[in-house]
Order: C-alpha cells, then sequence, then structure tokens
C-alpha cells in the first residue's frame, strides 16, 4: 500500500488494485471546490491513467460530518466579468470529465452533505454509494444563488433522476436524503457510515460502469421520452417557475432552457450553453445580493453578538404560555435544539395545545419519511407540562410567551426570580413592549432579554435578541447561542418600541391600510407587493397576523415613537365587527369553504369601512408609496442605533418579513436606487400626505454627500 499526499488530496493505493482519493481542506470546516485544485486534481488523474494495475478509484471525503459542500463562493465574487466566471465553469466541466472518462470505475463514497459541486463531481463518478446518516444530503442548490450548476450538474442529473426529478431539484434548490436518493436513482447503494469505505471498494472492484436509466412510470416515460411529451413538461415548468417568481429571478428560467439545449442538441452544447449562462448569471444583480446574503448569514453564525463574552451551557429550558407561539417555540426547541422544555400555563388545556402542536410537526415528519417513530417518540419525550412551577428549579432559560400585557410580563419575571436559580434567562417573546420596561421591577435585570420570534415559528427562520440596558453580555452571547441552537438566524437588535422588524414593518402596512382607504381594491394592493417580490401582500398579511394585533401593537408605537405610527381611525370598525382575521375566519378575505388556493376578497369590507373600491394608482405606485415607508424607517433605525449594520438591517427584513431577497434587503436596495432619489421620493409623498413621510436625517445627509451604506 502506497501514499500520497497534495495539500487538499491524500492518494492511497491499495494492495486490491484500489486508487482511495481522499478530499481534506486544509482550514475549512467542510470541503469546498476552489479553481485552483483543477492541477491537484489534473495531477492524481495522470497517475492514476499510467498505473496499469488499477482496479477502480474511490473518491470520500477526509472530514467527518461532510462530503464536499459545494464550489468556494468567494471565487465567484472575485469574478470581474462573465468570462472570468464562464472560465471557472469550464474548467470544473473539463475536470469532471476526465474523471467520467477514466477507464476503471471511479465510485464516490458520500457521509454528510454533498451539494452544489460535490454533486456535481459525484456525478461525474460511475457510481455512487451513500451512507444512511440523517446528515448524508444531496443536492444542487445554486439557484439560491441565484445561479445554475455550472460543472456538469444540468446534463448529467436529468440522465439519473428523469427530467421531471431534475427539474424540481434544480428550479428549487431541494435536497435529497439518502433513502430519496437511493429511490431516485442518484445513489446507486445505501450502507451505514461505518462501512461506506468498504462498500465503495467493492462496488469498484466489480468492474462494472453502469448505464443509468431513470426509474420511470409510464406516464414518467410517455412525458420523457418523446418529444411532445417533454414540450408538456417543459412549458408546465416554466408556467409554475413564473408564477412563483413573478420573473424576479432570471437563474430558474435560465436553468430550464441549458437543460433544453442539452437533451435538444446533445451533452457537449448543454455544456457549453450551461458555462456561458453560468458567467452570465454571475453577474446579475440579483445574483450578487443572494451571495452577500449568504456571506452575510455566514459570517453571524461566528459573532457572539456581545463582544468576547461566552455564552453559557443550557441544560434546561421552560415555556410560559401554551398558545401558538408557546408551542412553536417549545417545538423547535426539543426538536432542532434538542434540549428538554417545561411548558407552563395556567391551563391544562394550554399544556395539552401545545403538546399536539408539537406532536402534528413531527407527525408531518414521521409521515413522509423524514424521521422514524422512534425519533418522534424520542423529540416527544422531551416536552413535558406543568399549571404550577414545579420542575422549574434547574431551569437555565425561560422563554415568555404570554399576552401583550406590561404589568403580567413583569409579574411573570418576579415568578421565575422565585422559582428559578439564580442565574436564570428570561427572556421575552414580546412584540412591542419595550424590554426595559418588562425588567423595571426585576431584582436580576442583567437575566432579563428580548427574544422576539415571528409566525409561525417553525417556518419562520428569524429571531430578534433584545437587549435592555441592564442586560449582562453573557446574557445576550447566551441568549445569541440558544437562538441558534434552534436553527434560527438571530440579530441583536436595541431596545424600544417594535424593536426593528415590527417597527419597519408597521409603517408599510399602515401606508397600505391608507391606500385601500383611499379606495384602491384590496386584490390588486396585494397583487402589487406580491409581483414586486414579497411573499404575500400587506393585506393578507394583516388577515394572517390579526387585526387585532396590529390593533394592539399601534397604540404602543404610536405612544413611544410619534404620529407617523397613527393607524387609521376606521380600522376600529374592524374589531366591531368582529374580524380579527384569518383566526376568527372573518376579516378582509372570506375563509368560509374548504377550497384551498386564493382566498376571494370579503366585499362586505368596503361599505363597513365606508369606501367605493375603484383603482386609481398604477402597480407601481402603490409598491412605491408601501417600500418607501419602509425604507425610510429602516435608515432611522439604523441611525438611532436600534440595529448595529446595514447588514443586520438586511437580513432581519429579509428573514423576519420576506423583503425580496433578490433585491439584498432594504439597504441594498436603498444603494441601488440611490440616497437622493429616496430622499426625492419621500419630499414628493411628504408635500402631498404630510409629515410621516419626511426623509430621516441619515438620509438627507448620505443623499448631501452620495454616501452608500455598503
Amino acid at each position: 500500500m502506497t501514499e500520497q499526499n497534495t495539500s487538499s488530496f491524500a492518494l492511497q493505493l491499495r494492495d486490491d488494485g484500489v486508487a482511495v482519493i481522499t478530499m481534506d481542506v486544509p482550514g475549512e470546516r467542510m470541503n469546498v471546490l476552489k479553481a485552483t485544485f483543477a492541477d491537484e486534481i489534473n495531477a492524481l488523474l495522470a497517475e492514476l491513467k499510467q498505473n496499469s494495475s488499477l482496479k477502480g478509484v474511490v473518491i470520500i471525503s477526509g472530514k467527518p460530518d461532510s462530503f464536499i459542500a459545494g464550489a468556494d463562493i468567494t471565487m465567484l465574487d472575485g469574478c470581474n466579468s462573465a468570462e472570468e466566471a464562464e472560465a471557472i465553469a469550464r474548467l470544473g466541466q473539463q475536470v469532471f470529465a476526465d474523471i467520467e472518462q477514466l477507464k476503471v470505475p471511479v465510485v464516490a463514497a458520500i457521509h454528510g452533505p454533498c451539494l452544489g459541486g460535490g454533486l456535481e463531481l459525484a456525478m461525474a463518478c460511475h457510481q455512487r454509494v451513500v451512507s444512511d446518516d440523517a446528515k448524508t444530503v444531496l443536492g444542487l442548490p445554486e439557484v439560491q444563488l441565484g445561479l445554475l450548476p455550472g460543472s456538469g450538474g444540468t446534463q448529467r442529473l436529468p440522465k439519473l433522476v428523469g427530467l421531471q426529478k431534475a427539474l424540481d431539484m434544480m428550479l428549487t434548490g431541494k435536497q435529497l436524503r439518502a433513502k430519496q436518493a437511493l429511490k431516485a436513482g442518484l445513489a446507486d447503494a445505501m450502507v451505514p457510515n461505518s462501512i461506506l469505505l468498504d462498500a465503495a471498494v467493492q462496488l469498484a472492484l466489480s468492474g462494472k460502469k453502469p448505464v443509468h436509466e431513470p426509474k420511470l412510470n409510464l406516464v414518467g416515460k410517455l412525458l420523457e421520452k418523446t418529444g411532445p411529451g417533454r414540450g408538456i413538461v417543459f412549458d408546465q415548468a416554466r408556467k409554475q417557475t413564473l408564477a412563483k417568481t413573478h420573473g424576479n429571478y432570471p437563474a430558474p428560467l435560465k436553468i430550464l432552457q441549458v437543460i433544453r439545449t442539452g437533451i435538444d442538441k446533445g451533452m457537449q452544447q448543454g455544456l457549453a450553453a450551461e458555462a456561458k449562462t453560468f458567467g452570465e448569471l454571475c453577474m446579475t444583480p440579483e445574483s450578487k445580493a443572494l451571495r452577500a446574503l449568504f456571506f452575510a448569514t455566514t459570517d453571524m453564525k461566528k459573532e457572539s453578538g456581545a463582544g468576547d463574552a461566552k455564552p453559557r451551557m443550557l441544560r434546561k429550558i421552560a415555556v410560559l404560555g401554551g398558545g401558538l407561539m408557546g408551542g412553536g417555540i417549545a417545538s423547535v426547541t426539543a426538536t432542532k435544539a434538542g434540549l428538554p422544555v417545561r411548558i407552563k400555563d395556567i391551563q391544562q388545556q394550554g399544556i395539552a395545545n401545545a403538546l399536539a402542536y408539537g406532536y402534528q410537526l413531527l407527525d408531518k415528519k414521521a409521515k413522509r419519511g423524514f424521521m422514524r417513530r422512534t425519533e418522534l417518540q424520542q423529540q416527544m419525550a422531551l416536552m413535558t407540562g406543568t399549571t404550577d412551577y414545579s420542575g422549574f428549579k434547574d431551569v437555565d432559560l425561560v422563554v415568555e410567551a404570554v399576552f401583550e400585557d406590561l404589568e403580567l410580563k413583569q409579574n411573570m419575571v418576579a415568578d421565575i426570580e422565585q422559582h428559578c436559580k439564580e442565574d436564570t434567562i428570561f427572556a421575552s417573546n414580546t412584540s412591542s413592549l419595550p424590554i426595559g420596561q418588562i425588567a423595571a421591577k426585576a431584582k436580576r435585570p442583567e437575566n432579563v432579554i428580548g427574544l422576539h420570534y415571528f409566525s409561525p415559528v417553525d417556518k419562520m427562520p428569524l429571531v430578534e435578541v433584545i437587549a435592555h440596558k441592564g442586560t449582562s453580555p453573557e446574557t445576550i452571547a447566551t441568549t445569541v447561542a440558544f437562538a441558534r441552537k434552534q436553527g434560527k438566524t438571530p440579530i441583536v437588535v436595541k431596545d424600544g418600541a417594535g424593536f426593528y422588524v415590527n417597527r419597519i414593518l408597521a409603517l408599510y402596512m399602515n401606508e397600505a391600510a391608507q391606500i385601500l382607504l383611499e379606495g384602491e381594491p384590496i386584490e390588486k394592493l396585494d397583487k402589487a407587493l406580491v409581483k414586486f417580490g414579497f411573499p404575500v401582500g400587506p393585506i393578507t398579511l394583516l388577515d394572517e397576523v390579526g387585526i387585532d394585533v396590529g390593533a394592539k401593537i399601534g397604540p404602543i408605537l404610536q405612544g413611544e415613537l410619534g404620529d407617523r405610527f397613527a393607524a387609521p381611525a376606521a380600522f376600529d370598525k374592524l374589531l366591531a365587527d368582529g374580524r380579527k382575521g384569518k383566526k376568527s375566519s372573518k376579516g378582509f378575505y372570506l375563509y368560509s369553504g374548504k377550497a384551498k388556493g386564493k382566498k376571494p376578497v370579503d366585499a362586505s369590507v368596503y361599505p363597513l369601512l365606508g369606501i367605493t373600491p375603484s383603482p386609481k394608482l398604477s402597480s407601481d405606485e402603490l409598491v412605491q408609496r408601501t417600500t418607501v415607508q419602509m425604507l425610510n424607517e429602516a435608515a432611522r433605525c439604523l441611525e438611532e442605533g436600534v440595529i448595529a449594520s446595514a447588514r443586520d438591517g438586511d437580513i432581519g427584513a429579509i428573514f423576519g418579513i420576506g423583503f425580496p431577497p433578490f433585491l439584498g434587503g432594504p439597504f441594498r436596495y436603498i444603494d441601488s436606487l440611490g440616497a437622493a432619489k429616496l430622499v426625492d421620493i419621500l419630499k414628493s409623498y411628504e408635500a402631498k400626505f404630510g409629515a410621516r413621510f419626511a426623509p430621516c436625517e441619515l438620509l438627507v445627509t448620505m443623499a448631501a454627500d452620495r454616501k452608500t451604506f455598503y
């Protein structure tokens, strides 16, 4: 047996004639592919070609928990032209073609994430064996960065899993678990990780280079093996893509074009189209914004949120309140963070509801094969309930999710200080009350912090961590670490009414309400903002959040921050009519009937508000009037130090309220518009509608000095 090392690749020639190439990029937690590796790989392949006793090759990772996580994205940011990015794609294609053309079987042994360029490398191998570990996932997520797979992925994936499955994976970035990959034909074998290498060696020694045929049923064959059938598949995919993206993202449509080129004109033309399109997409503003978002979230994971402060170890969590929020928080604590959680509610029914909510989420996963029933039982066992404070003595952190009532929350702080340890953290999931007020009567205010989740908790990625003046750095660091364990992206914001996300959202929603009261139809307003790039329109959002919640938060924001937050008085009529939105099945839209899909507008809301709908404004005006309010308030939050940076503000808006990701967030969007242009728009609206549109000082200064946030 002989071994040879290059910096990222080790070659081991075994006595049975199998060469094992182990990839282990120094200084990286996961393997990433870099253009500079091409020479190293080519040298290894040249050596293997000259070895006459070679029987097969196995490619495996030296990292304990990952195969290859993809290509190094920073490499793409260094490209100054589409041609440079295209050259990187061509290089990847050439290296992978050389692997594919080796005369002996080449097997990829995959454990952990095998994504992007990692899966493209694996698909260039003749067979793939995967570990049955939960960490093993295979996918091509390039579309999420505004790109397409650039090293042969668009051409090889359809040949392995069929056109429809390949489109589903590439257009959404969907990842397959090991079992799904085996079923789809993307993997040839699945084994425990302990015997992964042995299984891969056996496949390499079999001497087989199988010709893979996608696993298709009769309908699948009719659609994928005939010209008219493929035409139907591409037309449907295009329609669905445009319905989802509203034409705001160029990558999905380009993916469709490139795959079609390969199918109609052959692999070589397909590869040429793939590399050229990859280069073009790399230079689009959408891809640059999505890559910036990727870098920002990656950087944030390295920060404690409180300078040098270190987080404390957490062993047990408690949640106060068994409502929808409490149930969601308890669920992600047990299932994602893997921590035991004690739920307290004043009624047994509240506890039952919270546990049922957690069970429903897990049951869905089990039914779809995402987890075993034994795992479901283990995770449910981490959630327990109580109507008193039994089992609270050893709790490290308590999340309070009770009603938005200051006195009630202050009483909760006192209770926790009485029944828990001296260093137990009290984290309030308030959406609007200043944390300093919640901590005002606390004996140990240094342990009190805000931890604001968004609904539904299991789906929304953001949490705001809110420190008041007296919160200790250790409490901040521990809370940030806890939120990350729950799978959340935390941003640390300064204390104050509405914090950051609800504050910028409130003005946007208020403006939408003002426009509605001027007579613009509900569906027109919602449609305009969905087309702009928001996941739902502002009126739909008001129904989903709850009109009563908006009514409660409004006066708090107005009292603390001024009259620009005053909600239209006419909205009181909605609550008087019992309209709370979706939860009361009565709001702006109709919720009766079992029909899925789009809900019709409840036309009876118009006479209730004293308006006759008549469209006057263009879609662009509707978008501009609502969004400039959000942009102005975001800049004001930065000016006041509510958020620490433009980066945090962009992440908060994208992950908290679905600000269009392809625009990069409010601050990147202001940069693309230009501060001067935004100030001009705000001033023209101020002249027409009054002080609520007055541009903040920071924007005025930036416009004068021609400055940008980035």
